[in-house]
């Protein structure tokens, strides 16, 4: 049996399992919605009478996050790429983010599209790792420094002695795992690895692409979020906005649903209320969020993926 053939039914018993925890997480959203339907109504008619303009700046910010998106990924890779073709990948990739769970749909738009632009296939499926790698740090530095400025945002749960046990048991089942069978694939895993990233980081040009594009893009996605809460008059400071988003975001990318759907929605609005603005103006802010980044590109997203595929660029 050849080890294609051995990690088929894993990989299948993993689709699976996220398909069954994304209709589960759907289920219990759509059952909260139902339940707090008109804290939801009235949310929605509060976005419709929003400042147009701050809407427009919310916009403004969601069109430039493809772009950023595309030079990070430029930035993961040695060799020049088109940037229309580079652009319209990311539009795409942003659309399949949105029908599989955790990532997949995107990760796998941008492997092929490297793929066909020459690349081979370790090559491709390493820089679309070091994009996301880059993306993490990012989001976490981010986290920190606005963490040091707006004291008292966010608070750390308690963590029980059991918790703590049983992550240094994993950790430790892990470190035995890969220091045993698995060490020489990690090993030469790691050595390709730290050459591509050193090939990458030995053109600044590529260096500076990468984590200006993994930055900008992060911070887009907040100034989504902070032009929006503006939009309808919500009374809380952007730094502070900023943070709950991040951390919001971090939280529900736990869960594997398509784009956060749900996860997201619920933890953000939840943030948003903990920290003094009223369920309505939550319900509209989240709205109007999700409204421009996900519901509004959905469509010309998955008919850009269509276009490309049928181009033969995917």
């Amino acid at each position: 049996m050849t080890s294609e053939e051995i990690l088929t039914p894993l990989r299948r018993s993993r689709l699976y399992w996220h398909t069954a925890l994304t209709l589960a997480v759907l289920v219990a959203v759509a059952l909260l919605a139902r339940r707090h339907w008109p804290v939801l109504e009235t949310g929605a008619v509060r976005l419709a009478v929003a400042d147009q303009g701050w809407l427009l700046v919310a916009a403004a910010a969601t069109l430039l996050t493809w772009p950023c998106s595309a030079l990070a990924q430029q930035g993961a890779v040695p060799r020049r790429l088109p940037p229309g073709p580079l652009v319209a990948g990311q539009f795409a990739a942003s659309a399949a983010n949105q029908v599989l769970p955790a990532g997949l749909g995107g990760a796998a738009v941008n492997l092929r599209f490297l793929i066909r632009r020459g690349i081979s296939l370790g090559d491709a499926a390493t820089a679309v790792a070091v994009k996301g790698t880059a993306g993490g740090i990012a989001r976490g530095v981010l986290i920190a420094v606005l963490f040091a400025a707006s004291p008292g945002v966010l608070h750390l749960p308690h963590v029980n002695g059991e918790f703590v046990a049983a992550v240094s048991a994993a950790a430790t089942l892990a470190v035995l795992v890969l220091a045993g069978p698995l060490r020489p694939r990690c090993r030469q895993a790691l050595t390709a690895v730290r050459a591509y990233v050193g090939a990458v980081h030995a053109r600044p040009g590529r260096a500076a692409a990468l984590w200006s594009g993994s930055l900008a893009f992060v911070v887009l996605h907040c100034a989504v979020l902070i032009a929006v809460t503006r939009a309808v008059a919500m009374p809380l400071a952007p730094a502070r906005v900023a943070l709950l988003y991040l951390a919001a975001s971090s939280a529900a990318a736990l869960l594997p649903t398509p784009g956060g759907l749900g996860s997201l929605d619920a933890v953000l609005a939840f943030a948003l209320t903990t920290t003094g603005a009223t369920a309505a103006a939550a319900a509209s802010a989240v709205l109007g969020y999700r409204l421009l980044t996900v519901w509004l590109p959905l469509i010309p997203g998955l008919g850009v993926l269509a276009v490309l595929v049928r181009r033969r660029a995917l």
